[in-house]
């Protein structure tokens, strides 16, 4: 049947010879008299529909689908009987259409011989393809030589070539079929080696039993294991290589008797094995069998051995808890541990409190001194740790460098205070790791509950937040959380959110402010400073925006468009001038920055030294290969480098002569009473410049703002100077104006001195800054500004809250820091007799009033 339903498979190939033969017939030409005999044409045209319907019938069965013995047979016989009547139809036809008529009512004799000589012919050479097709292809030849017909040959040839393609679909047929048999036969044998092996290996044994529940198969190393012989296993009931236990343990063996008396499948049951003198554990599963009539035939399945891994279970649990490396508690552990301390044993909630830690410069001393390095100081800080901790509580690492301290009963500010006080100042110390003196700091995060029910995710989140306080506020220091912190990240995450729509929303400005030459007073070119102003928010201070944008990494998208805007800025300007734009760190990481920096000066048609970069000392932390090649890319495109708040940082002075820089810029923080004969700052401008004239580079003097300041910046041969005094940032319809009406000159506009006379007093303040609310010490002040102790690495423009008392709140910024002293000035002039009174104060020597 099989076979007979690949002759109707391949039928279709007949169908068409029969139909060629029949068009042949009617149309081509010296058969004429064929359409005159509707003996011959309708009889044949009648075989025909037999042969499209066995092709039907053919390719309707390629695709298979389960049909049942009795269908199956009813479609062989219709395909034999179409088979038959098809080819006596087309026969009787054609044979009486080629017959040559020799004057007797029957066809002529000589042709039935020829034709049938021929089939026996190819039934012979069908027994080797090859041969077969040399005897159809000599066939037509030597026809069409007999007769000098071409069109003999033609369809003899067109003939040839439908068997030949018949025929390569049955040979394909029968390779894949041969291909997919054998392919079973290898399957067995794999399946079959591959479970010998894997029983071999250990890793697992079968198992098999009779409807009974007796043994009709099991491997022979659990035969070997069971200290029994094989063949005594077979024929005994399957529940008697199980150890009967007695307790709470029979659960599992009460659900595989269960299973195996109710016929239902069951998975990774544990039991014991009935292993004479040894503890031996079994995961067994199984599942029925039934015949082809669905009944019942027993049980097949699976064991593996148990046995290591309930000896190591309590290493595993050890290994789950700990830490591999210091032997801290791990973060599972450190975290069940938190929510243990977070409630008593009745349930009630009790207090508690968290430390965050983390190490300062501990990624320098991986990247510097390698991870083997960087582990053993990891080891050391947990020691320390320990140490500090004692049994007050327990700590943990929680991966990395970051440490969680566990501290419970305890709520108290000034003991948990104390804690982390004395772990800052342990850590500080040097650790001796191979031969090196390794430094590294530590910042803390104090989270408490006084048990009104906190969960152990909210301590946390309010660690994590106090830590990054902590980190804000200069590393090396200790911040408890408060409310404000929470209001301070969700005002970030605002602010972010709101960052993300501003470019689209044309929220974004830039302003530019003059840079004059100090010789001529004429201005060479613009410093572009960004601006956002928020459609509901008002104006966004930059000290805000640009730190979550560097976070959030929204300064890339913002620094190309600062890029782009100042290229076409330059162009309005004309070629006399420049524009300097200020490239973050992470804007300097970034590879793109070179073709951002050629793509905008292209579009602008400017050229590219009329573009100024100016580039902080943050980029010298990462003193890599990778970061002097993007100097020289930057370099390469043509564009200036300025060195931007230089003696500020992080300064390296190696790096200046090796990365490209034209001009270094001397920061406001020392030119701000640089004029005062008791500062210092104008013999430390005075060796910035000396520095940048060896090494042929520009310098400008920032936040130049006395006619004082000028002078002596002018007298240390400073080459240019940006500042209040020569105009503060203004948009470019106001910087065209400028310079139309000045032509291209700039007129200092300013008080003489730097500032007005102080009063000094000694008065304890609250500093809020950034969410967060500090103690300080104002030390000597005046109506427009006062200088204040206490707030460490604060940033110029810094803004701040004052609380001078009920009532006396004022908003500043900071103009400058040293150390722990800043200088702010305020907002709006102060009434200091009112604010102070005028027996707490003594008057400091005076000076001429500044500008504001």
């Amino acid at each position: 049947m099989t076979r007979l339903m690949r002759v109707a498979q391949l039928w279709h190939y007949v169908l068409i010879g029969r139909v060629l033969a029949f068009l042949t017939c009617a149309f081509v030409p010296g058969l004429t008299g064929f359409l005159d005999h509707p003996s011959q044409w309708m009889v044949m045209a009648a075989g025909l529909p037999c042969d499209l319907v066995l092709t039907v019938i053919g390719q309707a069965m390629r695709r298979p689908r389960p049909v049942s013995q009795r269908r199956l047979r009813l479609i062989v016989a219709l395909c034999m009987v179409l088979i038959a009547l098809g080819t006596l139809l087309n026969a009787a036809a054609m044979f009486a259409a080629i017959a040559v008529p020799d004057g007797s009512p029957h066809f002529d004799a000589f042709t039935a011989i020829l034709i049938g000589s021929l089939l026996v012919a190819a039934s012979a050479v069908a027994i080797v393809r090859p041969a077969f097709f040399t005897f159809a292809g000599a066939t037509a030849l030597g026809g069409a030589i007999g007769i000098a017909s071409w069109p003999f040959a033609v369809a003899g040839f067109v003939f040839l070539g439908l068997l030949i393609v018949m025929m390569r679909e049955d040979i394909r047929h029968q390779r894949r079929a041969t291909r997919t048999a054998r392919l079973s036969i290898s399957d067995q044998q794999r399946a079959l080696n591959l479970m010998r092996d894997f029983e071999r290996a250990g890793r697992g044994w079968f198992w098999e039993t009779d409807r009974h529940g007796q043994l009709v198969y099991i491997s022979p190393t659990v035969a070997a294991r069971l200290e029994r012989p094989l063949a005594e296993l077979l024929g005994q009931p399957f529940t008697d290589i199980i150890r009967k236990r007695i307790g709470n343990d029979e659960s599992e063996e009460r659900t595989l008797g269960f299973s195996l008396s109710s016929r239902t499948p069951f998975k990774e049951l544990t039991v014991q094995a009935a292993v004479p003198g040894e503890e031996r554990w079994w995961s067994i599963s199984g599942h029925p069998i039934s015949n082809e009539l669905g009944n019942f035939q027993g049980f097949r399945g699976s064991g593996t051995d148990l046995t290591d891994m309930k000896r190591s279970e309590r290493e595993i649990n050890q290994l789950a808890r700990y830490d591999t490396l210091t032997g801290l508690a791990n973060r599972r552990h450190i975290t069940d541990l938190l929510e243990r301390a977070l409630k008593s044993h009745s349930g009630q909630p009790q207090p508690c409190a968290l430390l965050l830690l983390d190490l300062d410069r501990f990624k320098a001393v991986n990247d510097t001194l390698g991870h083997p390095v960087g582990d053993q100081l990891l080891q050391q800080v947990a020691g320390r740790l320990t140490q500090i901790v004692g049994d007050k509580g327990q700590v943990g690492r929680l991966g990395g460098d970051e440490f969680q301290i566990v501290v419970p009963q305890l709520n108290q500010p000034e003991k948990l205070a104390g804690i982390a006080n004395a772990i800052i100042l342990s850590l500080a110390k040097p650790f001796a790791i191979e031969g090196e003196q390794v430094r590294v700091g530590s910042s803390i995060g104090i989270a408490v509950s006084d048990g009104q029910g906190v969960s152990a995710s909210a301590l946390v989140r309010n660690a994590d937040l106090a830590l990054y306080a902590a980190k804000d506020a200069g590393r090396g220091v200790y911040r408890f959380y408060a409310d404000a912190m929470h209001n301070q990240a969700s005002e970030r995450k605002a602010i972010e959110d709101a960052l993300r729509d501003a470019l689209a929303k044309d929220e974004l400005r830039l302003l530019y402010q003059p840079i004059v030459d100090v010789g001529t007073e004429r201005i060479t070119g613009f410093e572009a400073l960004i601006r956002w102003h928020h459609a509901s928010g008002g104006m966004i201070s930059p000290s805000k925006f640009i730190p979550v944008a560097e976070e959030s990494n929204l300064i890339i998208p913002i620094g190309e468009w600062i890029i782009r805007t100042a290229c076409a800025t330059i162009a309005h300007l004309g070629p006399g001038y420049r524009v300097a734009v200020n490239v973050s760190p992470r804007q300097f990481a970034n590879e793109k920055l070179p073709a951002t920096i050629l793509s905008a000066v292209s579009a602008a048609g400017i050229r590219p030294e009329q573009l100024e970069l100016e580039i902080t000392e943050g980029v010298f932390l990462d003193e890599s290969a990778e970061n002097l090649a993007m100097f020289q890319k930057l370099k390469r495109t043509g564009v200036r480098l300025a060195l931007d708040d230089f003696g500020t940082g992080y300064s390296a002075l190696g790096y200046l002569k090796k990365a490209p820089f034209d001009k270094i810029k001397i920061d406001q923080s020392f030119v701000l009473g640089a004029a005062d004969p008791n500062s210092m700052n104008a013999a430390i401008i005075s060796s910035i410049v000396g520095l940048a004239t060896a090494l042929n580079m520009e310098t400008t003097a920032e936040g130049v703002e006395t006619h004082d300041d000028l002078a002596l910046i002018r007298g240390l041969g400073c080459s240019h100077v940006q500042g209040y005094i020569y105009g503060r940032p203004m948009d470019l319809v106001e910087v065209l104006a400028l310079l139309r009406e000045g032509g291209g000159r700039a007129q200092a506009n300013g008080y003489k001195s730097a500032r007005e006379p102080r009063l000094t007093i000694f008065r304890t303040i609250q500093a809020t800054s950034g969410g967060y609310q500090y103690e300080a010490i104002v030390r000597n002040m005046s109506s427009r500004g006062a200088l204040v102790e206490g707030l460490w690495n604060v940033p110029p423009g810094t803004p701040l809250v004052l609380e001078f008392g009920p009532g006396h709140i004022f908003d500043a910024e900071a103009r400058w820091s040293s150390g722990n002293r800043v200088g702010v000035r305020f907002a709006e002039a102060v009434d200091i007799d009112a604010l102070i009174g005028p027996k707490t104060v003594t008057p400091a020597r005076g000076r001429v009033r500044r500008a504001a």
